[in-house]
């Protein structure tokens, strides 16, 4: 639905609420399951009803909606040299969120979003890249509480 938000303002400079762009959210979804082209559908927007403070949820949503973010916990050595072997291993990927509060002298638990293409660079070869270099990653994309509340909760106590 956040998709369908920011498609239709790109197309209309114009901000629909979640209930209005359902209806494009509905034809994007059945024209991605059907692998339809070169027809014309329609949608009806039925409302504008979002509050301003809402907008930052909806654009943040749009990309991992689109398939152009990942959101993921990794697990790096607590080491000279870990985060840099990390950034080696998402190549020219664009870091969108990086979060890391220190655990243990042993391991960090990092939680980073990072851009990617449904097409050409998909989550997959993301992921796949990350655990053919030794780091054990977990994707959280598709999980709502992490996406709500994991980001502010990363790392735990220091170890006594």
């Amino acid at each position: 639905i956040c998709a369908a938000i920011k498609d239709i303002y790109d197309d209309t400079r114009s901000i629909t609420e979640p209930a209005g762009a359902l209806g494009v959210a509905g034809i994007k979804k059945y024209v991605e399951q059907r692998g339809i082209s070169g027809q014309t559908l329609v949608a009806i927007d039925s409302g504008a009803n979002v509050n301003f403070d809402r907008l930052r949820h909806v654009a943040e949503r749009a990309e991992l909606g689109e398939g152009r973010e990942a959101i993921i916990a990794v697990t790096i050595p607590e080491q000279p040299g870990s985060f840099k072997a990390f950034c080696e291993a998402i190549g020219k990927r664009q870091i969108t969120e990086f979060n890391y509060r220190y655990h243990t002298d042993r391991e960090a638990h990092i939680f980073v979003g990072v851009q990617t293409h449904p097409e050409n660079d998909p989550r997959s070869a993301l992921i796949a890249s990350l655990t053919g270099q030794g780091f054990p990653v977990l994707d959280l994309t598709d999980n709502e509480l992490a996406k709500l509340h994991i980001r502010h909760m990363v790392g735990g106590h220091a170890e006594r």
